[in-house]
């Protein structure tokens, strides 16, 4: 737990500290995950980020049933959920006008959330919104991929460089190749990783060609 939750505070935390630092037209901008604007993203990341608030909350189911791999599965990105969640997000961002609004909101759902982890024993079980039974660590470790990931998205909608953490780096990067390393032929830090697995950045003919030989191969989100 101790690794994941430090990830998902640092993640936090440098996320809270980029947008304190937006202005107006800041939100407004397309992001790489249309139709949302930076508004709507944040909307979404500030959501995800304090969803475990209610969660535990909620009482405890009796055992985990699904890891954070599995939490990805295609029932999460199936059309009815993913107009849910673009419809979702854009009506919560209309709800905070301002960067100040935008910036304080995220700030106190993602240091609720922490708070609230941190008073839970070793072993705690969550339900998600998705009817998953999941240990708290497993279902942090997916908070940590929605913060880092969109926030690869942010970064490039506001003409940033990547501000992904290193040990938030970590933590997906782990999970997205299930705990095995890099053929050398990549040479793939982390962050190129997240990157590359996720879509972000295109393989090239030459990488592809390493991960045919190796039979190296990612979570596919939805897969």
């Amino acid at each position: 737990m101790g690794t994941v939750r430090a990830a998902f505070r640092d993640e936090c935390a440098r996320l809270e500290g980029v947008l304190r630092g937006l202005d107006a037209a800041d939100l407004d901008r397309p992001t790489p995950c249309p139709p949302w604007a930076v508004r709507d993203l944040l909307a979404h990341v500030r959501t995800g980020a304090g969803r475990l608030v209610g969660m535990l909350a909620a009482p405890a189911p009796e055992r985990a049933e699904v890891d954070a791999a599995g939490y990805f599965g295609a029932a999460k990105f199936a059309p009815d959920v993913d107009r849910d969640r673009i419809d979702g997000a854009r009506r919560e961002a209309r709800e905070l006008a301002g960067v100040p609004e935008v910036a304080e909101g995220f700030a106190r759902a993602w240091r609720a959330a922490d708070a609230a982890v941190a008073a839970e024993p070793p072993g705690r079980v969550v339900r998600t919104r998705h009817g998953d039974a999941m240990a708290l660590t497993e279902f942090l470790r997916t908070r940590v991929v929605e913060v880092a990931v969109h926030g690869l998205d942010l970064a490039d909608a506001l003409d940033r460089r990547p501000w992904l953490t290193p040990t938030a780096a970590t933590v997906v990067a782990d999970l997205l190749a299930d705990g095995r390393a890099v053929p050398d032929g990549l040479g793939w830090d982390a962050l190129t990783l997240v990157r590359k697995a996720t879509g972000r950045v295109p393989l090239t003919d030459a990488e592809r060609a390493v991960l045919d030989r190796t039979g190296f191969r990612w979570l596919s989100f939805g897969g």
